[in-house]
């Protein structure tokens, strides 16, 4: 087989995870593991989990890590949080809450779901209705997605908390900030969340491979409480001084070093900075896709202005028009990767990704090559996109 040409420079990676690594994350990470009885492990372990929680905004939460994916950690909070005969509500709000669903009734549970209307996030009457129309109490937990990375929408939780609230209903809140983390606020015991699922390739600026649980007492002791089994998710074999214990066998060492690297970044930069860097961004890349869809032949797919995510824009294009061979147009010719629809989504949009290990010339550089794949394959787009978004940070 005849190698490919060497292409100088580097791919620039614009999905919604995996992101672009940090050099000091990669640096980091290239180190030999340790002996697992070396006390350096437990000093690093401990380090995760202490910025872990000041990233998330809680003093006593406990934090377990996984070596897994976001789904791992999704199956683990079913598999202690939902009894036999309990149910989960799973706000709609595109796929990733679907995906959620999807897995719990997988595993045996029972699963409420609210509707989700196309481009826009969930609603937070309709969860607060679904509460009420549970007299019996069967529902155990919220679990809603903050950030939909399909759908490109972020959902009020002030909203959801205030929902729950209303009815009185003792159900826990469950929030899944696995794309909003280290890109919006978010703060864990101010919202009175009671679970938090995370993982590691998106603001994280880790590789795919490490998911995290944070949990409350009351979260904890209905945990305590399920006979349900199971044995790597458990909560109760994790919580333990031991690393051995914490992971149910060997740390992912690797990625802890990693993830150490990656909280120190951020709080070296500081979150209110963090934060206010992805809004500059976002604003960029949507000052963008305002001018591309003047010609027609795409739009904003989140129809909420407010609730477009900080972390990745959804694209929604025209009938005719193949967003696929656009992507593929604009990674071969032009080095920009984005991503494409998922689920009911597939071949209706197109993601750019914009969180994490990211700057503004980085934006511009991808907005450019999506540009001109967009000329290359002939699409009406309104002119002036890429220069809507040099005025927008311009103004910055």
């Amino acid at each position: 087989m005849t190698p490919s040409p060497r292409i100088p420079g580097h791919r620039f990676l614009h999905s919604p995870g995996p992101t672009r690594l940090p050099d000091a994350v990669l640096h980091a990470m290239s180190r030999q593991p340790m002996d697992l009885a070396d006390t350096r492990l437990d000093d690093i372990i401990a380090d995760c989990e202490t910025g872990l929680k000041r990233l998330l905004g809680t003093r006593d939460a406990e934090v377990l890590m996984y070596a897994a994916n976001g789904h791992g950690a999704w199956e683990a909070l079913i598999v202690n949080l939902l009894a036999p005969g309990r149910s989960a509500l799973v706000p709609g709000t595109g796929h990733f809450s679907e995906s959620w669903a999807i897995q719990t009734e997988a595993l045996g549970g029972r699963v409420v779901r609210t509707p989700w209307v196309e481009g826009r996030p969930i609603d937070a009457g309709e969860v607060e209705r679904a509460l009420r129309a549970d007299t019996k109490r069967e529902i155990a937990a919220v679990f809603a997605v903050h950030t939909d990375t399909a759908s490109g929408s972020t959902s009020d939780l002030r909203a959801l908390r205030a929902a729950i609230d209303v009815t009185d209903h003792p159900a826990l809140f469950v929030v899944d900030v696995v794309a909003s983390l280290a890109v919006v606020p978010f703060d864990m015991d101010a919202l009175r969340v009671d679970a938090v699922i995370g993982a590691s390739q998106k603001g994280l600026m880790l590789p795919p491979g490490m998911g995290f649980v944070a949990l409350n007492e009351r979260a904890l002791a209905l945990a305590r409480a399920n006979p349900a089994p199971r044995f790597y998710w458990d909560f109760g074999r994790r919580v333990d001084v031991l690393s051995y214990r914490k992971f149910c066998g060997t740390p992912p060492m690797n990625l802890l070093y990693g993830l150490q690297a990656s909280l120190e970044l951020i709080f070296e930069e500081g979150l209110e900075a963090i934060h206010a860097r992805h809004r500059q961004l976002a604003g960029a890349v949507h000052a963008a896709v305002e001018g591309w869809s003047e010609g027609g032949a795409l739009r904003f797919f989140g129809q909420v202005p407010e609730a477009r995510s900080m972390s990745v824009t959804a694209v929604a294009v025209a009938e005719g028009v193949d967003p696929e061979a656009l992507r593929r147009v604009a990674r071969e010719r032009f080095q920009v990767s984005i991503s494409g629809g998922l689920g009911p989504l597939a071949g209706r949009v197109f993601r750019i990704g914009h969180m994490g290990d990211m700057n503004a010339a980085m934006i511009l550089g991808c907005l450019a090559g999506v540009e001109a794949a967009m000329h290359v394959q002939r699409l009406s787009i309104g002119a002036g996109g890429v220069q809507r978004a040099v005025a927008y940070l311009a103004r910055q």
